[in-house]
């Protein structure tokens, strides 16, 4: 059964599976150690949980039959990480709770219902308020500069606006140029100095952008300010984000634009 609200629990959950990185690292953040039965193979943080817990397979990929032998009495999933045929057929054997995080305000409701749901709610409270706080005071640069975020190659692909690493973009002090686009955009290296970009964000993940994609792209686009970046702090929503304020204050401070 797929809920809906918190209320839907008559009890604490306490054997808990994670179908998403992120939300595994925020578990772990809210002390839900021993609760914790089953991640993914990407659910790396932290990096001790992958030689303690089951793992079920990948976010994409998930091995159900190995859910049912755990028997959980809560699955957390969401919505653009697991393919939904799988989310469906679990919630037919246990309760599923979907998460669906754009933005900085989806982020801090997922983490208040988390907390609700596993008698957290003390714990997750703190979370939002220190990720507030990081964000409030985090300085961005006179301007926000126009940019492009990458997240893979072959085909080149980019972020839109109905995303969590658009938001943070915004919040890090950029303006996405493709943020008017479709969710994951397949683009072409033109469209970048079309749209007039000055900044462009090479992730490592979920494409490995490296060095030597780097100087590639500044030989292809020598007019444009080209950063390899950390994809956690843009795209791991959760407690990983109380991070990102100020790697973002960070990368601001290496924006070089003529």
């Amino acid at each position: 059964m797929i809920i809906d609200n918190p209320r839907q629990l008559n009890q604490v959950p306490k054997r808990i599976i994670s179908l998403v990185p992120s939300i595994s690292a925020l578990l772990y953040h809210l002390q839900l150690d021993e609760e914790t039965i089953g991640i993914t193979k990407f659910c790396t943080v932290p990096k001790i949980w992958k030689h303690q817990k089951t793992i079920i397979g990948g976010t994409k990929n998930i091995n159900i039959e190995k859910i049912k032998i755990l028997r959980p009495d809560l699955i957390i999933c969401n919505r653009e990480e697991n393919m939904k045929a799988q989310i469906d057929l679990l919630a037919e054997n246990f309760l599923v709770w979907v998460t669906d995080v754009k933005n900085l305000e989806d982020n801090n409701q997922m983490i208040s219902d988390i907390g609700k749901l596993t008698g957290k709610l003390h714990e997750a409270e703190k979370l939002i308020q220190q990720i507030n706080i990081s964000f409030s005071v985090h300085q961005h640069h006179t301007r926000k500069y126009n940019a492009t975020y990458l997240i893979w190659k072959e085909p080149y692909m980019t972020v839109g606006g109905d995303t969590f690493i658009n938001d943070m973009m915004e919040k890090a002090g950029f303006n996405n140029v493709f943020k008017n686009t479709t969710r994951y955009p397949v683009i072409e290296l033109c469209e970048i100095e079309k749209n007039n970009c000055e900044v462009l964000f090479l992730s490592d993940e979920p494409y490995p952008f490296n060095s030597n994609h780097l100087n590639e792209l500044k030989i292809k686009l020598p007019n444009i300010d080209i950063h390899l970046v950390k994809g956690i702090f843009f795209s791991w929503y959760g407690s990983e984000i109380l991070k990102s304020a100020e790697y973002f204050k960070e990368i601001c401070g290496q924006i070089h634009i003529n």
